[in-house]
């Protein structure tokens, strides 16, 4: 019965079934007799390392709760129930326990001068509250360090999670046009238990309130606005305990109680999947020659060359809006911009004494990621090519760290289902993994940092390491088809990836084989459906001194950056066999193809045509339109990669929304084109550095293939001269 009818559940019910609780209307009556309160931040110390990183975030949170809304109204529709749909799934697509709507009443001010100058809160705009729930994260193990650094501190840091949450709803509905305040414990202008009660999430009990399915360990935030939405009731007395049968066995689609009690029993550090039962090895299951791997500067990257104009005009003139030309986006990209600065800092003067052995700091700290938000942790020393040669200014990087710990973020199981994977939500998909992923990783800088050892976050915004090399180093995936992509035992590719370096010693873990290049070598789903053809058919080549199969980044960032019918491209992702539900409520073919992948490498010769052929079969990469939450909305501007209130919504025209194709045809003419290091563009060069296509293709056709480049370096040859970069080859003539 686990999973029973989660296909078919609205996300806008959330992971709790609050839809079978019972209701009643008159106990707003009640309420409106109790005061409003604002009650203090609940942490211990705020010397101590994680509360000094955790409340440096939620001040940098403060300076975007009032954001100025967009200065046309966006076409949102009349239907207060899809627009309340819109909302609430955003909410449990940024990973809210529990969201729900409430009018708000005069007495739900904490005070007559509220925040616009002193406006009376009975006529004031704000009409409607947007209440978000967080609940505290799983006890860490008693033994584990991570467990002395959250006691007493677990509504602190579900309260950084709540805040995150409001300031991105907020941003959205401003974006729409509208005005909006996030507020959360500490910094409101609300009752925030008073809006819980009257919105449904919670009773009154004592001096405070409780949850039917968390008790009192959860945190609250709320939006207000005056964007009108479709109100929720208060819980009736009866809803105290909604933990009975049907939660334990998730029958009405819900996370299931049995689900969550697995995830409590299993050790912190190793996280919510059983990372335990994989196959370790000493090195990636795809060849690196560290020897002629050269180092690139930032520059190379792909992003960047688009909007330097290296690809066309059109992709330079896209590239500012490129993945956040969606509402929800532009709640998204202003605190990954907030959070920037926070990525390194100063180091406290002495190390703290207990902080000396590397196996209990990595356990320590993978507790702490996976408390934090993380899906999966892994820990590697950082070989030299995998740091950038230059950052985005041309500035020469010498490696700096000896370690990194590299966090898995999902992008959202739920969501995942809904999208066609090259649709309006899919930028924001990304994104959305990308914040997490730089708060988690920015929180454990900072405490390292007080801690008294060097460490910097490493995220989508500003990185000096390149992140798909780690992520094979620290054992958290293997090489793909997509190339430029790793996949994960457990994930598949529905994940992003932030990094923290430091020198605190750390117990690295090593890389895994579950046999992916076995797989992949048979499987071409993500070839065949990618829309702009940018994933090879062959086989893998030796590109720069990795072995992979190379894909046609160039063509890739373009159909991405121009995508005229969604925000971004994830179509790979979406369509990979791998990336499926493998916990306890997942699809039971689901969970045995994944112990089977993992626990069987014997079946790889023969098992993954049938895995193939079976997920065609059942449709599987094939939006779930009962999980579309989101409205189509595209966002006009040429700053919004950035807030401008100059910018607008306008109702989208048109979504991809393709099915697959199994029996789609590829136009091979089409080629390949590889841009290895002797190609790229020097790395101080702010201007444009137009690609040569032909000579793309050129090099591509050339490339060694593995068995190739293993009989040259055998016989003493020389590496080929396209690893060379670019840059010294014009110095040295």
């Amino acid at each position: 019965m686990l999973g029973m009818n989660r296909r078919t559940r609205r996300i806008e019910l959330g992971p709790y079934p609050l839809e079978r609780l019972r209701r009643d209307a008159s106990a707003a009556a009640a309420e409106a007799a109790v005061p409003a309160r604002d009650p203090a931040l609940v942490f211990t110390d705020a010397a101590a390392p994680l509360v000094r990183a955790v409340l440096d975030h939620l001040t940098a949170y403060q300076e975007l709760r009032c954001p100025e809304p967009f200065a046309k109204k966006a076409p949102v529709p009349d239907d207060l129930a899809l627009r309340s749909r819109d909302i609430k799934g955003a909410g449990y697509f940024l990973d809210a326990s529990q969201i729900a709507v409430c009018e708000i009443p005069p007495n739900a001010w904490l005070n007559d001068a509220w925040l616009n100058g002193g406006a009376d809160p009975a006529t004031d705009p704000h009409g409607h509250a947007v209440v978000v729930a967080v609940e505290y994260s799983d006890a860490i193990d008693a033994g584990n360090p991570a467990a002395g650094w959250v006691n007493r501190n677990e509504h602190l840091l579900a309260s950084l999670r709540a805040a995150e949450i409001a300031i991105n709803i907020g941003g959205q509905i401003s974006a729409m046009g509208f005005a909006t305040s996030a507020h959360w414990t500490g910094a409101t202008d609300v009752g925030l238990d008073k809006l819980a009660v009257l919105a449904g999430l919670a009773l009154r009990e004592g001096e405070g309130v409780v949850n039917p399915y968390l008790d009192d360990r959860f945190a609250l935030a709320a939006v207000t606005t005056d964007y009108a939405l479709n109100a929720d009731l208060p819980l009736h007395a009866s809803a105290r305990n909604g933990r009975d049968l049907n939660y334990y066995l998730g029958a009405s689609g819900a996370v299931s109680g049995l689900e969550r009690w697995r995830r409590r029993r299993r050790p912190s550090h190793l996280g919510p999947y059983p990372v335990e039962s994989l196959r370790r090895v000493d090195a990636p299951t795809t060849h690196i020659f560290e020897d002629e791997v050269p180092r690139v500067p930032s520059r190379a990257n792909m992003y960047v060359r688009t909007a330097l104009g290296d690809l066309s005009e059109k992709a330079a003139r896209e590239a500012p809006r490129w993945s956040q030309k969606h509402p929800v986006s532009q709640g998204l990209i202003r605190p990954m911009w907030a959070l920037k600065p926070m990525q390194d800092g100063q180091t406290a003067a002495k190390a703290a004494p207990s902080s000396q052995d590397a196996e209990t700091n990595a356990k320590a700290l993978k507790a702490l990621s996976h408390y934090m938000g993380s899906a999966i942790t892994g820990i590697c020393e950082i070989p030299d090519h995998c740091w950038y040669s230059h950052d985005k200014r041309g500035k020469p990087i010498e490696p700096y760290h000896k370690y990194a710990l590299v966090v898995l973020i999902d992008q959202g199981y739920e969501t995942f289902l809904g999208a066609s994977g090259n649709d309006w939500i899919s930028g924001s998909q990304s994104m959305r993994a990308y914040l997490r992923g730089a708060e988690v990783t920015g929180v454990m800088a900072a405490h390292i940092r007080e801690m008294g050892y060097p460490a910097r976050a490493h995220t989508s915004l500003d990185s000096d390491v390149l992140h798909v090399p780690l992520v094979l180093h620290t054992g958290l995936g293997e090489q793909s088809r997509i190339g430029e992509s790793a996949i994960n035992p457990f994930l598949g590719m529905r994940f992003k990836t932030a990094v923290l370096t430091t020198d605190m010693p750390l117990a690295p873990d090593k890389p895994i084989d579950f046999g992916v290049q076995k797989f992949c070598s048979k499987c071409f789903k993500c070839a065949r459906e990618c829309p702009c053809q940018a994933i090879p058919y062959g086989g893998k080549v030796i590109f720069n001194g990795y072995e992979t199969w190379k894909p046609d980044s160039e063509r890739c960032t373009m159909y991405r950056a121009t995508n005229i019918k969604g925000s971004a491209c994830g179509r790979c992702v979406k369509v990979c066999p791998l990336s499926k539900d493998t916990t306890w409520d997942g699809p039971l073919l689901h969970r045995l193809g994944s112990w089977l992948g993992i626990n069987a490498m014997w079946m790889k010769p023969f098992l993954p045509p049938i895995a193939i052929w079976l997920d065609d079969v059942l449709g599987n990469g094939n939006p779930v339109d009962a999980k579309k939450w989101w409205l189509d909305l595209e966002v006009i501007g040429e700053r919004s990669f950035r807030y401008d209130p100059n910018n607008y919504v306008v109702t989208a025209k048109g979504a991809n929304r393709p099915n697959i194709d199994p029996k789609k045809k590829v136009n091979e003419s089409l080629g390949i084109a590889h841009y290895p290091a002797s190609t790229l563009p020097p790395p101080d060069l702010m201007g444009p550095c137009p690609t040569d296509r032909k000579l793309g293709l050129k090099l591509a056709a050339e490339a060694e293939t593995v068995d190739q480049a293993l009989a040259r370096r055998a016989a003493g040859g020389e590496m080929p001269a396209t690893y060379i970069p670019s840059w010294k080859t014009q110095k040295d003539t």
